[in-house]
Parts: C-alpha cells; sequence; structure tokens
C-alpha cells in the first residue's frame, strides 16, 4: 500500500474492509439540492416534511449515498480508483445531524480484467441505511511500470 496511493490491485485480497464517516449537515443538504437540482420538499421544507411518514426532513438518498464514494476515494482501494457501478438500497432515512458510517469491503477481485467488487453499506447509529454493491478498477502496479 502506498499512503499516498491507497491500495493497487495486486495488494487487495478478498475481505479487506474500510470504513469512512461524514455527518450530513444543514449546509450538505441545501449544497446538494443545488448542484444536483434536487429540490424536493422532503428534503428542504420543514414544514411539508412533517406532513410526510418521515414526519421531518431527510437527507437525500445520493447524498448519503456519496459517503461510500468517499469510502472508496480516501480508504479502499483509494486514490486513483475509478469508479464504473453502483447498485444501492435505502433501507432507511438520513436526517440532519445523522454521521454516516461507509463501510466497503472488497467482495470479489476479477483480476484478468483489472476490477474489483466491493460491497457497500451505510449505517447510523448502527443502523443499515443503505447496503448494496460496487464495481471499481483499482490502480495497478503493473500498468504504472509499463
Amino acid at each position: 500500500m502506498n499512503e499516498l496511493a491507497g491500495y493497487d490491485l495486486e495488494d487487495l485480497e478478498e475481505g479487506m474492509c474500510a470504513t469512512f464517516a461524514k455527518t450530513i449537515t444543514e449546509a450538505d443538504i441545501i449544497l446538494f439540492a443545488g448542484a444536483s437540482g434536487d429540490n424536493n420538499a422532503v428534503h428542504i421544507n420543514e414544514e411539508f416534511a412533517l406532513t410526510t411518514p418521515f414526519k421531518g426532513r431527510i437527507a437525500h438518498g445520493m447524498l448519503t449515498a456519496s459517503v461510500i464514494s468517499a469510502a472508496i476515494a480516501g480508504r479502499l482501494p483509494g486514490p486513483g480508483t475509478v469508479y464504473l457501478g453502483q447498485n444501492l438500497r435505502f433501507k432507511a432515512p438520513v436526517r440532519p445531524g445523522d454521521t454516516v458510517h461507509a463501510t466497503v469491503t472488497v467482495k470479489e477481485l476479477i483480476a484478468e480484467k483489472k476490477r474489483v467488487v466491493l460491497t457497500t453499506v451505510c449505517t447510523v447509529n448502527g443502523k443499515v441505511v443503505i447496503d448494496g454493491d460496487a464495481l471499481v478498477m483499482p490502480t495497478s502496479r503493473r500498468t504504472r511500470a509499463g
């Protein structure tokens, strides 16, 4: 492992895992709404959100899922990893002020294609809020070597 470059494909093993945590703030929700154009009232209007089954505002699902991207880019496999695909199942809402823990685990190595399948799970206070899997292309010493 190179601390600046993360793990190369050759360093990865099934079962390796890493976690990244982020507290979802009011600013995150408002900025995500602006950046994405998703201004659903359940995210930005407390009065409306109180009338929904959630009984209050919730973070955008894709904002929450972005914590997975941070775990992949910053922890495992790490910098230089290219995201190729992601499946998500949203299990529970995330509210402003919640701390999301995204854990990625190496599920399968596809060495001949230079691909890695990761299981991806987001939790808040130990409760699963998102689960799924990702397909990524990590860096490789062989590619850098020539």
